[in-house]
């Protein structure tokens, strides 16, 4: 304490201990399989890895890289929404690369967000949206997502969209395919808040990190929708992608006006970043389709095979349209409905470690019995988290 203040900033007061390092760390302490955060246990493509290689010997991206990326991966960026998606940027102006999508989104909303401003997001929520919109003085405003046992899935009401839009809404905050509910938003639900955002002059700000990791349904940017172009800023990364979490290379895709804006803020944070990794991430954006497919397809595999054992392991099995994630409701096991103190026990009961959803959310009753296990792991470590979860 100095001069009677505490010395974190009181903005950010409520975030501790990120719930991802606190379970890394016990997984580590255990010795259990670590289903808790979000990275995989394999490295992607080997064409890619000695791109980078390739950069570091031929000296590109050394030193410091332009401020707004490569131009190499802007153009990469841009020519990668063109195809998917007939969205076209330019990549000197529409484009600018990031330290991973994290950095992307805590610029956007210290760029765009000013404090009073309310920013709708869809809960549950990744951490770091409650974080950065705080950091930027602005109020949250969830809009849950809610869970249908009968279907298996989760669903956003519509009408709970519209009543959080208040005079003080300054942008709408999403996330699809969504994580931690692996919900992905349909052609209706996307045509309906774009509409909303029209109607009430809104900004959108959308999360699309596992653009490629869709097993049902479609992946629809919201930046294609009628009105929608001049004011979403769309966020992407290579992590989730091509299995290289820790090279940290995000972008985000904008109008002229939104990228100078986003772009001042992220000066003032890293500036640059991840430069020889920024040249591999252009030729693995430019990869044949049969990777992203091969992508899906191997994902899909291993959510089916996660989910199929944590049902007859006795948990209700949310299951995800899209990510890494499978949500599962603990009550069925009869143990009670805490979820944080089961993922604390549960390295000890059975050598495994998952994150409580509650943490996800304003409202932690909402997501009180709720627990998220990651599949993005080999086959065999899946398996063995299976038979290990089968004891309980």
């Amino acid at each position: 304490m100095t001069q009677g203040r505490p010395l974190l900033n009181r903005r950010l007061a409520e975030f501790g201990t990120t719930i991802f390092a606190e379970m890394s760390a016990l997984a580590v302490r255990t010795g259990s399989i670590n289903l808790g955060q979000g990275f995989p246990d394999t490295d992607g493509p080997e064409e890619i890895r000695e791109a980078a290689v390739r950069a570091l010997r031929a000296g590109h991206g050394n030193q410091y890289p332009p401020g707004p990326g490569v131009p190499e991966l802007r153009t990469a960026i841009a020519a990668h929404q063109q195809r998917r998606y007939a969205l076209t940027y330019d990549p000197d102006s529409e484009v600018l690369v990031t330290a991973g999508a994290t950095e992307a989104i805590a610029a956007t909303l210290l760029a765009l967000v000013e404090p009073g401003d309310e920013v709708i997001a869809l809960e549950p929520y990744y951490d770091s949206y409650a974080a950065c919109i705080a950091m930027a003085g602005g109020a949250r405003v969830p809009v849950t997502l809610h869970a249908d046992a009968q279907s298996g899935t989760y669903r956003l009401d519509l009408d709970e969209l519209r009543a959080a839009v208040t005079p003080r809404t300054r942008l709408i905050l999403l996330n699809t395919p969504h994580n931690p509910t692996g919900t992905v938003l349909t052609r209706e639900e996307l045509a309906a808040i774009a509409e909303l955002a029209c109607e009430r002059d809104l900004l959108v700000v959308t999360d699309e990190v596992y653009e490629h990791l869709v097993f049902e349904g479609e992946h629809l940017p919201i930046a294609g929708f009628p009105g929608m172009r001049e004011r979403t800023v769309t966020i992407g990364s290579a992590g989730k992608t091509f299995s290289f979490t820790g090279w940290k290379v995000g972008w985000v895709t904008a109008s002229p006006g939104l990228v100078t804006a986003v772009r001042s803020a992220k000066q003032f944070l890293t500036y640059v970043s991840a430069g020889p990794f920024q040249y591999a991430v252009a030729e693995a954006l430019n990869l044949p389709d049969s990777y992203f497919e091969g992508l899906r397809a191997d994902l899909r595999a291993k959510r089916d095979l996660l989910s199929g054992g944590l049902a007859e392991a006795g948990f209700e099995v949310y299951r995800p349209a899209g990510t890494y994630f499978v949500t599962t409701d603990i009550r069925p096991l009869g143990g009670g409905t805490d979820g944080f103190a089961f993922c604390r026990a549960l390295p000890e009961r059975c050598g495994v470690v998952a994150i409580p959803n509650a943490v996800f959310y304003d409202d932690r009753e909402a997501g009180r019995s709720k627990v998220r296990f990651a599949f993005c792991k080999r086959e065999d470590v899946l398996r063995e988290a299976v038979s290990r979860l089968k004891g309980l």
